[in-house]
């Protein structure tokens, strides 16, 4: 074989290893975001209106049986986990530091691990599509080892929420 054909040959398998690399990455971005769909089938929220000004959304279960949502806390977008047995909201302290909030007093928290350190925090927001509330109590949870913000008590207690089937429905009251 001449060196012309060993550079073609060359040339050949390189180009081929390349076309594999660029096949297995749009195949990760693909899954990857399938994942995330799965995971949070609620990342676009619609919400609807109804009359006298009541707000609506409507979440979807994910394939573990949780309802997670995107939202914001401060106008800063965040990811949900809708916990109607935590007494707050709950923000890990990696989430908490993106967000640029400031701990306040430390306080002890029951968790499903045991008792955590938590720091008071208040939010000048927190929404979930268009339903927003204002001056919501939060803790900051060094040991919360997630992404997503335990939406908790704190923010529920303020909405109307109903279970049907595989969706969760919150209404926001105008006033």
């Amino acid at each position: 074989m001449n060196d012309e054909a060993r550079a073609h040959k060359r040339m050949g398998l390189t180009m081929q290893a390349l076309a594999w690399l660029v096949f297995m990455a749009l195949l990760g971005f693909f899954f990857n975001d399938l994942l995330d769909r799965q995971h949070n089938p609620n990342q676009a929220l619609e919400t609807r209106y109804a009359k006298d000004g009541i707000r609506e959304v409507v979440l979807q279960r994910n394939r573990h049986g949780h309802y997670v949502t995107s939202g914001a806390i401060n106008g800063q977008p965040v990811v949900f986990m809708l916990d109607t047995g935590a007494t707050g909201v709950a923000i890990p302290e990696a989430v908490a530091r993106r967000l640029a909030l400031e701990p306040g007093r430390a306080f002890r928290t029951q968790t499903a691990n045991g008792v955590a350190m938590s720091y008071a925090t208040r939010l000048q927001s927190v929404s979930v599509g268009e339903i927003a509330l204002h001056d919501v109590s939060a803790g900051i949870v060094p040991g919360l080892q997630t992404r997503e913000v335990l939406l908790g008590m704190s923010f529920l207690k303020h909405i109307e929420f109903t279970q049907r089937g595989d969706q969760l429905i919150l209404r926001q009251y105008p006033g």
